[in-house]
């Protein structure tokens, strides 16, 4: 299990931050912001640090849109000096998914200063990197602590504290869906990880209202719960568990908006509006009685494999080489196997409904999300009603595993 990072969740996150570097003697910080969290709080880190006899070396990230990719990447490299130095990432999921790469790398310690509660990432040691324009899983480190400064948290963008609010309650059907793969795919299953991703989600309902209008009390539960959250995958030791259905078509809307060099949208905006719609395929299951499901699974064909293949170029022209080797096990069943499949679903079928039983309402998850403010629809999002239509269609062939987009596919739901 990963050490635990030292987490600091209160209004003195500067002073704080100081005196952590001074007592751990680390001299040399490099400060890596955009120009925002520069501005917001970057430029006050800097004075403190220099003021209390620190050599800091700021990188700031400049442009319209900075993204964890490759030139983002190798920029702070090559902007960062020849000095052994501790890093201190001051912003949000971007910044320090820089940071955490480049860390990891470099082999350098590295600080969190988050400056909004948008993501569960934070102590993650998983890095979402675009590679070639596609979004991808890469390695990462945790950091060696997290300074959380409430006033700048709380003075955060309503969209990006709701983006927060959107990655946490995904595990209401992520956790449904690792619940599916366990029954049916085999995945590793751990109950006690899962209980904690469960406590975490209803602490974050709890002060849904609280969140809502940016109080003291809501953000240090919302920032408490995403942190939570990135610890549960740290010690799953990957992002497996909380990146179901509802990350799936995130990531499917976030390469193709690259790829076609459309405006990027909020990681947790995206996510909430998926686990929206991956709700509403667990109400469908909900539905569906012993003899209903045996009725599909009785019709449903085994995809032919050259079909698939040419669904993969039209959908993921971008990425076909990627996604077709995250398909290799669907690809290479035989009619055997799908039957098998078939049996094991239905064998499992009054678990499967007991799993979808744990998944609230569409309205649901609608009302915590328009509590905070955040969008419901892909029209809300910014996206394309093709967007939609594609995603819904496409996006469970990136990943390996049977989540309830590709259940939807296998009992043809509408």
């Amino acid at each position: 299990m990963n050490t635990r990072p030292f987490i600091y969740i209160g209004s003195q996150a500067v002073d704080q931050l100081v005196n952590y570097l001074a007592h751990h003697e680390m001299r040399r910080v490099t400060l890596v912001a955009d120009t925002n969290t520069y501005s917001v709080l970057g430029a006050r880190t800097k004075e403190a640090l220099a003021v209390a006899g620190f050599n800091v070396h700021p990188v700031i990230l400049t442009g319209p849109e900075v993204i964890v990719d490759e030139q983002q990447v190798v920029e702070v490299m090559l902007n960062n000096d020849a000095q052994e130095r501790t890093f201190v990432a001051v912003g949000s999921g971007t910044i320090t998914d820089i940071v955490r790469f480049v860390t990891l790398q470099t082999k350098s310690a590295f600080i969190s200063l988050p400056t909004a509660p948008s993501v569960d990432g934070y102590t993650s040691p998983i890095t979402p990197m675009v590679i070639k324009r596609l979004k991808v899983n890469g390695p990462g480190h945790l950091p060696q602590a997290v300074f959380a400064d409430l006033d700048v948290l709380r003075g955060a963008p309503q969209s990006m504290i709701a983006a927060g609010v959107g990655d946490v309650i995904a595990k209401w059907t992520s956790t449904a869906d690792w619940k599916l793969g366990r029954l049916v795919w085999g995945d590793h299953f751990d109950a006690a990880i899962a209980a904690r991703f469960d406590q975490a989600l209803k602490s974050i309902v709890d002060a849904v209202d609280e969140i809502g209008v940016a109080s003291e009390e809501g953000i240090r539960a919302l920032m408490q719960g995403l942190i939570e959250c990135g610890l549960c995958m740290t010690d799953y030791g990957s992002s497996f568990p909380a990146s179901g259905s509802e990350h799936l078509l995130s990531h499917f809307w976030e390469s193709r908006l690259l790829a076609e060099r459309r405006p990027a949208l909020l990681h947790g905006a995206k996510v909430g509006v998926g686990t929206v719609l991956a709700a509403g395929f667990w109400q469908q299951v909900r539905a569906i009685d012993y003899a209903d499901a045996a009725r599909r699974l009785e019709v449903s064909q085994l995809p032919d494999p050259e079909q698939e293949i040419a669904r993969i170029r039209v959908c993921w022209p971008f990425a076909v080489t990627q996604v077709q080797a995250a398909q290799a096990r669907f690809l290479a069943m035989t009619k055997v196997d799908y039957e098998a499949l078939k049996t094991t679903i239905l064998n499992h079928w009054d678990e499967i409904q007991s799993v979808a039983a744990g998944v609230p309402s569409p309205s649901t998850v609608v009302d915590v999300l328009r509590k905070v403010r955040g969008p419901t629809t892909t029209k809300e999002v910014g996206l394309e009603e093709r967007d939609l239509t594609d995603g819904l269609e496409y996006a469970y062939y990136l990943r390996d595993r049977l989540s309830i987009l590709r259940l939807r596919r296998v009992l043809d739901l509408s």
